[in-house]
């Protein structure tokens, strides 16, 4: 079943939601507490925190003033906004099918010279092979309802990762490890990008990183997000790209880069990972 657009704009609100939370539990202020401090209903902050209702650009400066937190206000309005437009921005990227996708993004790319990407469900694209990459296209394309021109926006991502190899830029990849065993395309296409994996962590100027799955990590997974230097953010939601600007915002998934980081294991012990999930490939069921 398709996916809806809308349910990104759901997503990119629970984004907004948890970071009003943060802000009034870094207060130390209680739900009644902080709906008293700003003039209305407890049963409104308790609705904006769990996403049941949106705020208004409003309630968000109002919010931020009963935290002290003014500062932030500013930032969370954008994001508000920019949530607000993301149903139109994505029918409008895609409506012309996966390849217009791909370009509108390249711009980025070309002016980036500090990647950063975590993701959480799947292989970043910049280090995707061409057999996952269409798997992961196709799939889009089938959920979305899109025109099949796959191949082009295959070959347009593909195109991209010759940026890999640009001395001037260097790269940093974070995974779950559970991406490695999530079956995209089937056995034979997890065993190519498995491999591919192995290779590419051995780049001068690319870093590979892989989040052990334990059951006392201090910080769990977090929507999939890639920064650009320290200028942009994009979010990875079901169906879109947020997109995020705002110097503060920016700074937050930095230091969530850098928290998440700190959990991952590089060099042999990532290889021993994914050498232990291309084993279990081959290995019989039961």
């Amino acid at each position: 079943m398709a996916v809806s657009p809308s349910s990104s704009v759901q997503q990119a609100r629970q984004l907004i939601a948890d970071r009003l939370r943060e802000l009034r539990e870094q207060a130390g202020l209680t739900g009644r507490a902080h709906a008293q401090a700003c003039g209305w209903h407890p049963a409104k902050t308790s609705r904006i925190e769990n996403n049941r209702t949106a705020p208004s650009a409003d309630d968000i400066r109002i919010w931020c003033r009963a935290c002290g937190a003014q500062d932030r206000a500013g930032d969370l309005v954008e994001s508000l906004r920019a949530a607000e437009g993301m149903f139109v921005e994505w029918r409008r990227i895609t409506r012309s099918g996966l390849y217009q996708a791909q370009q509108v993004r390249a711009s980025v790319y070309e002016r980036t010279r500090r990647f950063r990407s975590y993701s959480s469900w799947l292989v970043p694209g910049m280090i995707q092979t061409p057999t996952y990459v269409e798997s992961v296209l196709r799939a889009v394309r089938h959920r979305e309802g899109l025109i099949d021109d796959v191949d082009k926006a295959v070959a347009a991502r593909l195109e991209r990762q010759r940026l890999l190899t640009d001395g001037r830029r260097v790269f940093a990849f974070i995974i779950e490890e559970s991406v490695l065993r999530a079956g995209v395309g089937g056995p034979d296409v997890m065993r190519d990008q498995l491999h591919y994996l192995g290779e590419v962590g051995s780049l001068p100027n690319v870093s590979l990183g892989i989040i052990p799955a334990l059951d006392d990590r201090e910080r769990w997974p977090v929507e999939g997000f890639w920064l650009y230097d320290n200028a942009q953010v994009n979010v990875e939601l079901v169906s879109s790209y947020l997109t995020i600007t705002q110097p503060s915002e920016v700074s937050l998934y930095a230091d969530t880069f850098a928290q998440l980081a700190e959990l991952a294991v590089y060099g042999g012990d990532a290889r021993t990972l994914i050498r232990a999930a291309a084993d279990s490939l081959s290995a019989p069921a039961g």
